[in-house]
């Protein structure tokens, strides 16, 4: 997908569109059209975090996505949504299992590009958001991280799990990573202890 988000944030730095376009890896022909249609519609820089490329498209020129959605068969959003919440599923794998769903029913798939990006505009629609202001040192979010790692003893060789405890700072996205070889509530503790004595630090 062309990056409207960053062809924006360029322009609005003062680039030339010469630079913007080598920067974006684009054309000159696709910035002079994104910025003369983000002139019409007065889109300028800086934009918010949640106008991402797919929001902007859909401003900029939405009859050319509409026209693309009206000839080709449209994923079950509903579907991947439940999907993607599982571990170890992408949208490369779902868009695989599409493909295959298309070419048994003789349907004419999206490319991977407009399967991602209708997946987006899926999830913007779901999603409800709400700036928050941060303060420096304020927050940390922490949790125990999706599935165990593996450590393997050099001695043995045997595998052992190793739990993945995860703070991040909610002003600087500042992470912190810790393995531990269980969830208790010592480790849990001692994760907090170390975290506070890293970002002290840091």
């Amino acid at each position: 997908m062309t990056k409207y988000r960053e062809i924006l944030r360029l322009a609005s730095l003062g680039l030339s569109q010469q630079n913007i376009a080598d920067s974006s890896g684009v054309s000159k022909k696709t910035v002079n059209r994104v910025l003369k249609r983000a002139k019409e519609l007065n889109i300028f820089g800086p934009l918010e975090a949640n106008e991402t490329d797919a929001v902007l498209v859909e401003k900029l020129f939405p009859s050319a996505q509409k026209q693309v959605s009206s000839t080709k068969r449209m994923p079950d959003f509903n579907y991947i949504q439940k999907e993607l919440l599982r571990n170890g599923v992408n949208k490369k794998l779902l868009w695989t299992e599409y493909l295959e769903e298309c070419r048994q029913s003789g349907d004419e798939p999206l490319m991977y590009s407009q399967f991602c990006y209708y997946i987006q505009q899926d999830e913007q629609k779901r999603r409800a958001t709400m700036h928050i202001n941060r303060k420096p040192g304020e927050q940390i979010e922490v949790d125990w991280a999706g599935d165990p790692a593996q450590i393997t003893d050099p001695d043995t060789g045997e595998i052992i799990p190793a739990f993945l405890f995860v703070g991040v700072m909610t002003y600087s996205q500042y992470p912190y990573v810790e393995a531990f070889i269980n969830e208790k509530q010592r480790a849990w503790i001692t994760a907090h202890v170390h975290i506070c004595m890293s970002t002290s630090a840091a």
